[in-house]
């Protein structure tokens, strides 16, 4: 078991494919800088996948995706010596305790968190499956497996966290002192817009720059971004708040200098998107040039990378066997 007197992070990303600027701005930046104040564990949640999609060509690339995440984790100096990367089936003991707090949990309880109806809308999922619904139980199962103080999430995943602290409190109450009671820690960093203007980067809509795009990609994609579509011509005053282009400037852009004066001109019809749209490519591929290089150096050490996931996974392992040991004693099991 780990002995730290730092209090102790979960949070991670499900292996759904690979991640881009939004989950840069949201989470990944953040990481970096936690990893050295805080006792980290970074879940690669693959289980948590199946629960909208359970067929055999999802399931038999789940492995190839964790890969992908240990490779952009990496990139943005995530460091496996300062925290626990980890694949979340590769930690059984969590199922068991899932089944255990699914006692604790009605099914009205879990049907009342928001983020299982916005799912259930975006997918088109008429009828959820027991493994969805079940969703929050087995985070809840991820975050008191390590003992863990501290969840950061963004807004819309507090309603998660707070099924945990549910789940912890009544299995104190009834057995006895096994379990912190977790925070949410919510950053206040907002969501990045995607290219097409939408409310934020999705993979599934594909309004997304990847880490590890290349420099075509990116200048492609952003010749193509939306911008204000009441903007006809260049001598048009445009409309810079809510426009995804000056979103990114001022996200990725370090010359503020530069933005101001863009800013300045495009309000008052002096620039055309195109020069926008240039330095905007220019400023995000020096951003993610760092990344890539990284990219670059461990995308050729295959063994290191399985090597990652499998040290990881075993240091989660033997405290999630703490945990369930202490739980099954607590419960007279």
């Amino acid at each position: 078991m780990t002995n730290s007197n730092k209090p102790r992070i979960l949070t991670g990303d499900r292996p759904t494919g690979p991640l881009h600027l939004g989950h840069y701005v949201g989470t990944l930046a953040n990481r970096v800088k936690l990893q050295s104040k805080y006792d980290c564990y970074f879940i690669m949640a693959d289980l948590h996948t199946l629960t909208t999609n359970f067929s055999r060509e999802k399931t038999s690339t789940i492995n190839e995706r964790v890969r992908g995440l240990v490779l952009d984790y990496l990139s943005v100096g995530i460091d496996p010596e300062k925290c626990v990367i980890y694949q979340q089936s590769k930690v059984p003991e969590v199922t068991y305790l899932s089944a255990l707090f699914s006692n604790l949990v009605t099914v009205p309880r879990a049907q009342r968190v928001p983020t299982l109806k916005e799912v259930m809308h975006d997918l088109n999922i008429e009828k959820p499956s027991l493994g969805l619904l079940n969703y929050p139980v087995l985070q809840a199962a991820d975050i008191l497996m390590v003992k863990a103080n501290l969840v950061p999430v963004g807004k819309d995943q507090v309603s998660h966290v707070e099924v945990t602290r549910e789940i912890a409190t009544d299995f104190n109450r009834i057995y006895g002192e096994v379990f912190p009671i977790p925070e949410a820690l919510v950053g206040d960093v907002g969501t990045l817009v995607g290219t097409d203007g939408q409310a934020k980067m999705s993979k599934s809509i594909g309004n997304c720059i990847y880490l590890g795009d290349d420099e075509a990609t990116v200048n492609q994609k952003v010749r193509g971004m939306y911008t204000d579509p009441t903007r006809i011509k260049a001598t048009d005053p445009g409309k810079v708040e809510g426009n995804p282009v000056f979103i990114y400037h001022d996200a990725f852009n370090p010359n503020k200098a530069e933005v101001e004066d863009l800013k300045a001109r495009y309000r008052e019809g002096k620039v055309g998107d195109v020069e926008v749209k240039t330095k905007l490519a220019l400023a995000i591929n020096q951003f993610l040039e760092p990344i890539r290089e990284k990219r670059r150096f461990y995308e050729t050490k295959t063994d290191l990378i399985e090597n990652i996931i499998e040290s990881g996974s075993k240091k989660a392992r033997l405290e999630a066997q703490d945990t369930l040991n202490q739980v099954l004693k607590a419960m007279g099991i």
